[in-house]
């Protein structure tokens, strides 16, 4: 079993940044990417940004470039994400999640068997 356990999030205005935790405990062998998924109220859920633990190569949603930075600290086992020129569309309930997914679906929600409990996160403008 993996557990993911969230912290940070928040109220921000818009342009503003906030950062995301989430410390992951039990069996993690068996994970080769953590991401980060978000969904807004009315929205299906959306894949943000994952990175490749062993590498740290990562890779972005186009809404988020620029903008957001996935990092994951192995000492600590915790992944991050650093989000900066917040704005509106980013308010959502953001997950983190780990996995095995396919090389062609690195972002589908689909190939994450673990996830967090959610943290809310809300931009004002």
């Amino acid at each position: 079993q993996v557990q993911l356990v969230q912290s940070g999030g928040g109220s921000v205005q818009a342009g503003g940044s906030l950062r995301l935790s989430c410390v992951v405990s039990g069996y993690t062998y068996s994970i080769y990417y953590m991401g980060w998924f978000r969904q807004a109220p009315g929205k299906e859920r959306e894949g943000v940004a994952t990175i490749y633990i062993s590498s740290g190569d990562t890779v972005y949603a186009d809404s988020v470039k620029g903008r957001f930075t996935i990092s994951h600290d192995n000492a600590k086992n915790t992944l991050y994400l650093q989000m900066n020129n917040l704005n509106a569309e980013d308010t959502a309930m953001y997950y983190c999640a780990a996995g095995r997914p396919s090389s062609w679906g690195l972002l589908s929600e689909s190939g994450y068997a673990y996830w967090g409990q959610g943290t809310q996160v809300t931009v004002s403008s």
